[in-house]
């Protein structure tokens, strides 16, 4: 399976880069979520990105911006 190496923003990933499973059509996904096991007292939650595109001169790219409502609502 491709996959292509995606910079997050925002959030608890923020600053990493990570491959991604691309899709049929070779792109990255509207969304990706990331479950978080519960620890301790913290219970367990999805992070939610959204794709986001970036411009870099001329060329662009896609990235990952962290979604704080959307993780809310996924979290419950």
């Amino acid at each position: 399976m491709k996959s292509t190496d995606t910079a997050f923003v925002g959030g608890p990933l923020d600053g990493r880069i990570l491959p991604i499973p691309l899709g049929p059509m070779y792109g990255v996904p509207k969304t990706y979520k990331v479950p978080v096991p519960a620890h301790g007292d913290t219970p367990a939650r999805t992070l939610v990105y959204v794709r986001a595109k970036q411009l870099d001169g001329v060329r662009w790219f896609w990235r990952y911006e962290y979604d704080e409502a959307a993780t809310a609502r996924a979290s419950g």
